[in-house]
C-alpha cells in the first residue's frame, strides 16, 4: 500500500471514532456521568501516548531543545485559535450538558463549533501520518490512543449539540467532515514531510503533541471533572495505564 494511502486510512480510522461516539450519543440515552467517565479515561490514554511515544520520539530524534520549542509552539497556537473560537460560541464544544450555545443564542456558533472540532482533530491526524515516515509502520499505541479518546469526544460533544438544538444533519455532517479531514491531514502529513530531516519531523511531532496536550487540559478534563469529581484522577490513571500497557506490548 502506498504510504500516503496508508496514512489516510489510519487518519480515517481515528476520525471514524468521532462518528461512532456521536451516533451513540444521538441514538442512546447515555448518562452524563458515564460520558464524563469515558472522557476521563480518554484523557489518560492521550496523555500516556504523548508522554511515552510522541515526546520520547521527538526528543530522541530532534533533541530536547527543539522538542520543548515545538511543544510550546503547538500549545500557544492552540490557545490563540481556541480563544478566537470561544468568542464565537465554540468554547464548550466538547461539553455534554447545557453549556453549548445554539444558533438562536449566538449566530455563527455552528460554524465556530465545526471549526473548533477540526482544530481538535487535525494534530492527532498529522501525528498518525508522520509516525509512518520511519518505515516501521504506524505506532499501535498512538492509533489506539486517538481512537479510544475520539469516541468519548464525539459522544460528549454530540450530546451537547443535541441539547443545544442542533439537528442530526448538522451533528453527523460535522463529524463525518472531521473524519474525512482527518484522513486528508494524515496523508498530507506523510507526503509533505517525506523528504524532511529527522529534526524537522521531530519538531512537527512536538508541535502537534503540544496542541493535543493543551486540548486535553482545556476541553476534555473539565468535562470529565464536572460529573466524575473525585473519581476523575483514578479513571484518568486507568486510561493512562491502558495506553502505556499497549505501548509496552507493542514495543
Amino acid at each position: 500500500m502506498t504510504g500516503w494511502v496508508e496514512a489516510a486510512a489510519w487518519g480515517l480510522l481515528g476520525g471514524a471514532a468521532l462518528v461512532i461516539g456521536a451516533a451513540v450519543a444521538w441514538y442512546v440515552r447515555v448518562p452524563r456521568q458515564v460520558i464524563a467517565g469515558v472522557m476521563a479515561f480518554g484523557s489518560g490514554v492521550l496523555i500516556s501516548a504523548l508522554s511515552f511515544d510522541l515526546a520520547q520520539e521527538a526528543v530522541e530524534t530532534g533533541g530536547l531543545g527543539p522538542t520543548v520549542a515545538g511543544f510550546l509552539s503547538g500549545a500557544g497556537a492552540y490557545v490563540l485559535a481556541n480563544a478566537a473560537l470561544a468568542r464565537r460560541g465554540a468554547r464548550h464544544r466538547k461539553r455534554s450538558g447545557d453549556l453549548q450555545v445554539g444558533e438562536d443564542q449566538q449566530a455563527g456558533s455552528g460554524s465556530a463549533i465545526a471549526v473548533g472540532a477540526l482544530l481538535d482533530g487535525i494534530p492527532e491526524s498529522v501525528v498518525l501520518g508522520v509516525s509512518l515516515l520511519g518505515g516501521g509502520g504506524v505506532s499501535t499505541a498512538v492509533v489506539a490512543a486517538v481512537f479510544i479518546s475520539n469516541v468519548p469526544e464525539g459522544l460528549s460533544s454530540a450530546a451537547g449539540m443535541r441539547r443545544a438544538g442542533r439537528s442530526a444533519r448538522y451533528v453527523f455532517g460535522v463529524w463525518s467532515g472531521i473524519a474525512a479531514a482527518s484522513a486528508v491531514a494524515a496523508a498530507v502529513g506523510y507526503a509533505a514531510l517525506g523528504s524532511a530531516s529527522p529534526g524537522t519531523v521531530a519538531v512537527i511531532t512536538a508541535v502537534a503533541a503540544g496542541a493535543i496536550l493543551t486540548m486535553v487540559a482545556d476541553t476534555m478534563i473539565p468535562e470529565a471533572f464536572e460529573r466524575t469529581h473525585l473519581l476523575t484522577g483514578f479513571i484518568t490513571t486507568l486510561g493512562f495505564l491502558t495506553a502505556f500497557s499497549i505501548s509496552r506490548a507493542g514495543g
